[in-house]
């Protein structure tokens, strides 16, 4: 039996790529041949997926000071993550944020100097950040933007949020009172005008143009195209080819509820297994019991308690991965 390992990170306590190499060597000691594609929906994780970061470059952070960004370029495409150069763990979280001033101008800075260094293809994942700027920041950072005509540069979006709505939905998680909420909201309004005076494209309805805090919107000004962060990645990854080999897929996170069913890995992998009739086995660290019928899922949480399941991660995965397998085996 033919075994593909491809979740998702399970947030603040394993990488994807952790979780597929416990997967994967579950699936080995059993006997079976074992397959990783670590995913990514455009948000954290995005750069470690597509190949991970070959560069550290020094940028402005998310707060105004300076931050090593990792990135990576090969073959003349460069990979960026929003979440390592205006990210909100890079801000401090949510409490040490100054969601008015946090700012994307890094991200910016970065996508300049890839171009520079020869990049003909610039892939940006934009979960993770720290700012609702709209932006701004960014685009004067990136300079003339004459200098991307020719260049193919890629949005990768974990959400389908416009523009307008980015500050009612993700400020506050970003440690906006509701009163900078309603400013964080004017101040969008008015650059959807700034946009349309000095470029003549609107970013009101682009879907995903909210992304990132409007990042998305802002980077669609330069020229880019906004996609759908997990299906792009799959495609990238070959993702569809590698399921059709498949006898199972097992794929996880750290949490699943309604929110995995939005667009996220849980999703598109399920979709894309579906298409060829391949069975998919989840694990996650909790699960929501709203959404225990609509997969065949088993949380860590439950099966070993909150204490081990944090502290054990790798082991847990491993040891649900061998009983299912021996389940499947008789």
């Amino acid at each position: 039996m033919r075994v593909l390992a491809a979740p998702d990170k399970f947030r603040g306590s394993l990488t994807a790529l952790e979780v597929t190499s416990a997967i994967k060597k579950a699936v080995e000691k059993s006997g079976w041949i074992p397959t990783g594609a670590p995913l990514a929906d455009g948000g954290e994780g995005t750069l470690e997926v597509l190949g991970g970061a070959n560069r550290t470059t020094t940028v402005t952070g998310p707060s105004g000071t300076p931050v090593e960004a990792e990135w990576r370029l090969a073959d003349r495409t460069a990979v960026i993550e929003v979440a390592r150069v205006s990210g909100l763990a890079l801000a401090g979280g949510p409490e040490s944020n100054n969601p008015l001033e946090a700012t994307s101008k890094g991200t910016g800075e970065l996508i300049r100097y890839a171009l520079e260094k020869g990049a003909e293809r610039i892939i940006v994942g934009l979960g993770g950040s720290a700012s609702t700027d709209g932006g701004l920041g960014a685009l004067k950072a990136m300079g003339p933007l004459a200098r991307y005509k020719g260049i193919e540069l890629i949005a990768a979006c974990d959400v389908r949020t416009d523009f307008l709505s980015s500050a009612d939905t993700f400020a506050m998680q970003k440690g906006a009172t509701s009163t900078e909420v309603e400013f964080l909201n004017r101040r969008l309004q008015r650059l959807t005008q700034v946009y349309e005076e000095e470029y003549g494209v609107s970013v009101e309805e682009i879907p995903r143009g909210g992304a990132a805090g409007g990042l998305a919107g802002g980077l669609f000004i330069a020229g880019a195209k906004l996609v759908d962060g997990f299906d792009f990645i799959a495609q990238e990854i070959g993702l569809d080819e590698m399921i059709l080999e498949s006898d199972m897929v097992i794929t996880g996170e750290g949490r699943l509820d309604k929110t995995s069913f939005e667009g996220k890995v849980i999703s598109g992998v399920c979709r894309y297994a579906d298409v060829y009739s391949v069975p998919v086995f989840v694990i996650a660290g909790a699960i929501s019991s709203e959404v225990v019928e609509k997969v065949d899922c088993v949380s860590l949480v439950e099966t070993f308690g909150e204490e081990r399941a944090f502290s054990e991660t790798e082991l847990c995965i491993e040891r649900l991965v061998t009983e299912r397998i021996k389940l499947l085996s008789q």
